[in-house]
């Protein structure tokens, strides 16, 4: 039986359910927020491609985690259409994250690129 969780509302919730998910160790909720042939931009200087391998990804990343994350300083969101463009400055000083999100059918936000380190 899946776990009912949270959706997205709003792109902007995207990052806040991120860390929610994050913090809870919980990778498939993780996941969960990407659409099925999202790229994720992780490990650095590689390209994840689809929500299983994202999965992984991020349950390797969990693993090593230092928790929990903090929830970061929205930067204004760019919309166009079913299109969004969310971005946050980072707590760890990397210098920001980015992420395009797409409005669902049924209204809800995924995230479908994501770039969760860019370094000053």
């Amino acid at each position: 039986m899946t776990e009912e969780r949270e959706r997205a509302a709003q792109p902007e919730d995207l990052a806040r359910l991120f860390v929610e998910r994050a913090n809870a160790r919980d990778a498939e909720g993780l996941a969960e927020l990407y659409t099925p042939d999202a790229v994720l931009a992780y490990p650095q200087g590689a390209s994840t491609v689809g929500r299983e391998a994202i999965r992984a990804v991020l349950e390797r990343m969990l693993e090593h985690a230092a928790l929990p994350f903090p929830v970061e300083e929205p930067l204004p969101t760019v919309r166009y259409g079913d299109l969004a463009l969310t971005s946050t400055r980072s707590a760890d000083n990397t210098g920001g994250r980015v992420q395009v999100a797409r409005r669902q059918p049924d209204g809800t936000w995924l995230r479908v690129i994501d770039r969760p380190e860019i370094r000053n």
